[in-house]
C-alpha cells in the first residue's frame, strides 16, 4: 500500500511538471509574439522620430536665411518641456553633466 502511494504520488508529480512545462512553453511563445509586437512599434516610432527630425531640419532657417545644417546641431528638449536647436558639441558637454547628475543622485 504504501509503495502504491508512492508511485501514485510520483505520477502526480510527474503530470504537474508536464502540465506546467506544457504552459510555460505557451506562455513563452506569447512573451515572442508580445516581444516581436514590441520590437516592430520600436522600429515604427524610430522611423517616425527620424522623419520628424529630418522634417524640422529642412525648414529651419538661420539669421540670415540659410537651412541649419543637421550634422553640425541636435534637438534638444529639457525637462521642462523647452526645445532647443543647439550645436553637437554643447549637446556632447551637456549630455555628460546630466549623466554626472544623474550618478550623484544614486
Amino acid at each position: 500500500v504504501a509503495a502504491q502511494k508512492c508511485r501514485k504520488r510520483k505520477l502526480n508529480a510527474i503530470l504537474n511538471l508536464e502540465e506546467d512545462v506544457c504552459n510555460l512553453q505557451t506562455q513563452k511563445e506569447s512573451l515572442k509574439k508580445e516581444h516581436f509586437q514590441c520590437s516592430k512599434s520600436i522600429n515604427q516610432i524610430k522611423q517616425k522620430l527620424n522623419n520628424l527630425y529630418h522634417d524640422i531640419f529642412s525648414r529651419l532657417r538661420d539669421d540670415q536665411g540659410r537651412p541649419v545644417n543637421p550634422h553640425q546641431y541636435v534637438i534638444h528638449c529639457s525637462s521642462n518641456g523647452s526645445v532647443f536647436v543647439i550645436p553637437k558639441h554643447l549637446a556632447k558637454s551637456e549630455q555628460k553633466q546630466d549623466n554626472r547628475k544623474e550618478q550623484k543622485q544614486k
